[in-house]
């Protein structure tokens, strides 16, 4: 891949840039702003905005040329906010209602034929209405890191519900993400339908984009950007990123 043939650099944040749940580390941060000096930048996450901002833009030092090239895509592309002197935002793929309450009642069903028995105390919310996205967290939004990581490492668990939801709610994407998560959007409005939109709203062919995460693999919630024939960089996790990033804007 010749990164100076790249106009734009899609980042995965969990996993990628960030620890899950956790804030990006500073040097990460300026390594981004320096980034944003050559190049255009998007972020795709399972996390909504507000997650954005306690991960990553709070540990960035603010430059209103290096925010005029950072793009914003929470819930897995599903939604997607530009910088015009504030984030707003340029479409938002809600889930109406009855889709909620369709995803919720199946979710519920599935937790029971999987055979899965509820954690005895969780932090924050288990299931969490992104308005575009629903996202059942095991463990809750706020867990430390080290039990996050350590209850579900080979992902079997939450695939075990996942494929038990897919046949039951085929109309929507149900995607592991993070350590602990699974994301629910409509079928098809997933990290591929981002970088689609990306593609159309900043008039970047594919060719000239990469992206970066650490969810590459079949099933991860990375997967879909595969599909968009986009040159993918699969990761370990920050440590690495941050070294890719460092040699980018050396």
């Amino acid at each position: 891949m010749d990164f100076l043939k790249k106009d734009l650099v899609i980042f995965d944040l969990d996993g990628t840039l960030a620890p899950s749940k956790s804030a990006m580390d500073p040097e990460m941060g300026t390594l981004l702003v320096s980034l944003l000096q050559k190049k255009k930048v998007a972020i795709i996450s399972g996390g909504g905005y507000p997650q954005f901002e306690t991960q990553m833009l709070r540990m960035m030092p603010h430059t209103s040329t290096g925010l005029s090239n950072l793009y914003l895509l929470p819930t897995s592309g599903t939604r997607f906010l530009a910088w015009k002197g504030s984030w707003v935002e340029q479409y938002a793929e809600n889930l109406t209602e009855r889709e909620k309450k369709d995803i919720l009642s199946n979710l519920d069903w599935s937790f029971k034929v999987a055979g899965y028995e509820k954690p005895i105390k969780t932090f924050g919310p288990a299931v969490e209405d992104r308005g575009s996205q629903i996202t059942f967290s095991a463990l809750g939004q706020e867990a430390p890191l080290d039990l996050k990581t350590a209850w579900d490492p080979d992902r079997t668990k939450r695939e075990r519900i996942a494929v038990i939801l897919r046949e039951k709610i085929p109309a929507f994407d149900v995607r592991l993400g993070g350590t602990t998560s699974i994301d629910i959007t409509r079928k098809g409005v997933n990290k591929a339908y981002g970088i689609h939109k990306l593609e159309q709203y900043l008039s970047i062919p594919i060719e000239h984009m990469v992206f970066v995460g650490d969810a590459l693999f079949h099933g991860g919630n990375d997967y879909p950007a595969k599909a968009t024939g986009v040159d993918c960089i699969q990761v370990t996790g920050p440590e690495e990123t941050q070294k890719l990033i460092q040699g980018w804007v050396a």
